[in-house]
């Protein structure tokens, strides 16, 4: 998760716009574009390849067939309203791999749980509002969580001061699936969104970022 250190980072520029929860572990760039060093204020040793990223010992699920629920939270928006949405960004990483996935009933056992929650919220990664730069954040595999920043101005067809649900459902359901942050503006794992936005089409380098994680 992001933490107040990160905004020392040469990345400042980005944290204007509102970003994923997941640190941002990238220290610099060098003059070509490249990356530079490469470490974690909290993870450890960070392994950057070509344009995605995984985490630390490249942690992966062991199997394709994956569950997913809704948690109680705060509720912005009723189970039948969500549902397509998330069924839509779940489908655009199924096409592009054997994952499949399956919306199981509210109260049953789930891979990947989803809710929308405010400020300190028990995971010890609370969220900094509606004037924060953070708008979601998700754990990564067995630990299946996937949060929604309540006090952020959601919509499911963004205006210019909306923040898209789908699209950053796609992206955190990158870090769920074992991706962390690729830096190709054209990835939807990209840190950053702009309000306003909406990026639901995986870009080259996600796609290509989950074939070498799961040798598929």
């Amino acid at each position: 998760m992001l933490n107040l250190n990160a905004k020392l980072f040469p990345t400042i520029k980005a944290i204007r716009d509102p970003r994923c929860g997941v640190p941002d572990i990238i220290r610099n760039r060098t003059s070509n574009g490249t990356m530079g060093t490469v470490h974690s204020h909290n993870y450890g040793i960070f392994h950057l390849v070509a344009g995605y990223s995984f985490f630390p010992g490249y942690p992966k699920w062991t199997r394709y067939q994956l569950t997913h629920n809704f948690l109680p939270g705060v509720q912005l928006f009723g189970v039948q309203e969500l549902s397509p949405m998330i069924a839509r960004a779940f489908q655009k990483w199924a096409a592009v791999s054997p994952f499949r996935f399956q919306q199981v009933a509210q109260g049953s056992r789930d891979d990947i749980s989803i809710g929308f929650y405010r400020y300190d919220h028990g995971d010890g990664y609370p969220f900094d509002g509606p004037l924060g730069n953070v708008i979601a954040h998700a754990f990564a595999l067995e630990d299946g969580r996937f949060h929604y920043d309540a006090d952020e101005n959601w919509s499911f067809n963004p205006a210019a001061n909306q923040m898209d649900l789908e699209s950053v459902a796609v992206h955190e359901i990158g870090h769920n699936l074992g991706l962390d942050h690729s830096w190709d503006q054209n990835a939807v794992m990209y840190p950053t969104i702009q309000l306003g936005t909406t990026k639901t089409n995986l870009g080259q380098e996600d796609i290509n970022g989950l074939r070498a994680l799961y040798s598929y």
